[in-house]
């Protein structure tokens, strides 16, 4: 059974940092591409980043360039985002999602990623 699993969300304050990492069982991360969604409350869900296995490129959601990075560790087939410089617009329920595709290209819609994950909460507050 695919199954996605997101760690490291939590509470920090604006300007701080938080470092999530999303693992798989029932298959390897290492092949696909892999993203991140995530979803605030009242809000669609929005693509903030996206790591290709073909060709290790990556994707950022306008709001979230220069301030997250998006990394594969095959050693540990993860895949982590590196949240920087977090702002009141941030908190979110943050998903790791895959599709079984190997490019991001401009795949942005919800639809185009078959597994999700349960989600991780990130709160921003002082």
């Amino acid at each position: 059974q695919v199954q996605l699993v997101e760690s490291g969300g939590g509470l920090v304050q604006p300007g701080g940092s938080l470092r999530l990492s999303c693992a798989a069982s029932g298959f390897t991360l290492d092949y696909y591409a892999v993203g991140w969604f995530r979803q605030a409350p009242g809000k669609e869900r929005e693509g903030v980043a996206c790591h290709s296995s073909a060709d290790e490129s990556t994707y950022y959601g306008d709001s979230v360039k220069d301030r997250f990075t998006i990394s594969r560790d095959k050693t540990n087939h993860t895949v982590a985002l590196q949240m920087d410089s977090l702002s009141a617009e941030d908190p979110a329920v943050y998903y790791c999602v895959t599709g079984g595709f190997t490019r991001c290209g401009s795949r942005w819609a919800t639809s185009d990623y078959r597994y999700w994950g349960q989600g991780t909460q990130v709160t921003v507050s002082s």
